[in-house]
């Protein structure tokens, strides 16, 4: 069998269920790094994130047998890590249920169309951010982008810190007029809290 043919759906279950080493190396290959991405916008912490990923391929290797093969393995894999990551956030603290709502408004956005679906709402939030004022996108860019903190914007652009709160605010009211609701819980989650994130 040819390593191209594990593009199928079908053929991928059915030789990882045979125990077909190649099968399993093309799994990883292909959806590794898109795991990767889509653990460390959940759990915030890259090498947490590999270990999110890591054990899914494990579970998916220790569980082969069970694979349907009218199930998408995608969906699978992104169900996968998202259990992964409930586990290892109740291991570590309490799991709020706002927290909970927009952690799960962000999986259902991935596996309503799996990876493609995820990064074409990364896309649609980029080309809004793209389209703010100049000086609103400075810094919202240069505070949810690039991890400043406002003092250290203010600093940087010589303004005051209210005028660079007021511009994030801005910059959040335009974004959240202007996209659509399912894409809005994304955009929270992504850039809520105070963390430097690469969506490229």
């Amino acid at each position: 069998m040819k390593t191209d043919d594990y593009s199928d759906n079908i053929v991928l279950i059915e030789s990882l269920r045979d125990g077909d080493e190649k099968a399993y190396t093309y799994l990883i290959d292909t959806y590794h790094h898109k795991l990767c991405v889509y653990a460390n916008s959940l759990v915030k912490n890259i090498y947490s994130a590999e270990d999110i990923v890591q054990n899914v391929f494990i579970k998916v290797w220790e569980q082969r047998a069970r694979l349907k093969s009218d199930h998408a393995i995608k969906s699978f894999l992104y169900k996968l890590a998202y259990n992964e990551f409930i586990d290892l956030y109740r291991k570590n603290q309490s799991l709020f249920s706002l927290e909970k709502t927009y952690h799960d408004a962000l999986n259902s956005v991935v596996l309503e169309d799996d990876s493609e679906s995820f990064q074409r709402v990364l896309k649609v939030v980029n080309k809004e951010i793209e389209s703010l004022p100049p000086k609103c996108k400075e810094v919202f860019v240069l505070s949810k982008k690039e991890g400043l903190t406002n003092i250290e914007i203010a600093e940087h652009l010589d303004v005051s810190i209210k005028t660079v709160e007021a511009q994030i605010t801005k910059a959040f009211s335009i974004l959240r007029s202007s996209l659509e609701e399912r894409v809005k819980s994304t955009l929270f989650l992504l850039f809520g809290k105070k963390k430097k994130l690469r969506l490229n």
